[in-house]
């Protein structure tokens, strides 16, 4: 009610940390489906994969490729070391990229192009009004130009009304949203 999709129909919420989750808010209510898991992306394989991506990288779940084994803060860190041999942690890595490392600003760019290929996949489905970013992979700023620069290429539109958006009240606002979505009948 008070956060970064404020007042908008339709908001895809996103959480990009230690995992990958999502959720879904229709006109102020969350949307749970029968299975209670609507808005689960993670689990899903990265869309419009390239060559060099198969079969993707082993996921806890048990699949291979999935969208969080790519878009965690540990995928972030675990592709990077996969390119230098250099363990890094994801806050190291993007200060690299912004202090001008090669093998760091290579590293987000593959980032940045893996989530608007998620996120086109997310429009092109549900088409919201909103994506709010949260979670420590949100406090990117170059995400917040790239993605939308890039998902393009890959939503079935010949334009994207879709705003990305960065959380309001911090990375966990995630948090605070589902807090005031809980009804007030439930315990």
């Amino acid at each position: 009610t008070d956060g970064a999709a404020a007042g908008v129909a339709s908001v895809f919420g996103v959480i990009l940390g230690t995992g990958v989750g999502g959720g879904i808010v229709i006109n102020g209510a969350l949307l749970s489906g029968p299975n209670a898991i609507a808005g689960e992306w993670g689990h899903n394989s990265l869309p419009f994969v390239l060559p060099d991506e198969m079969p993707g990288p082993d996921c806890y779940c048990g699949k291979k490729g999935c969208i969080e084994s790519w878009l965690s803060g540990p995928g972030f860190a675990a592709d990077y070391m996969l390119d230098t041999r250099e363990a890094l942690s994801p806050e190291a890595i993007v200060a690299a990229a912004e202090g001008g490392n090669r093998p760091a600003r290579l590293a987000l760019r593959r980032y940045a192009d893996r989530l608007a290929r998620a996120l086109a996949h997310v429009v092109n489905i549900l088409d919201p009004h909103v994506i709010v970013l949260g979670g420590g992979m949100s406090n990117v700023d170059a995400l917040y130009d790239e993605v939308p620069s890039r998902w393009g290429a890959y939503v079935f539109s010949d334009t994207v009304a879709t705003r990305l958006a960065r959380h309001k009240h911090g990375d966990a606002s995630g948090v605070r949203g589902a807090a005031w979505l809980w009804p007030e009948d439930e315990p």
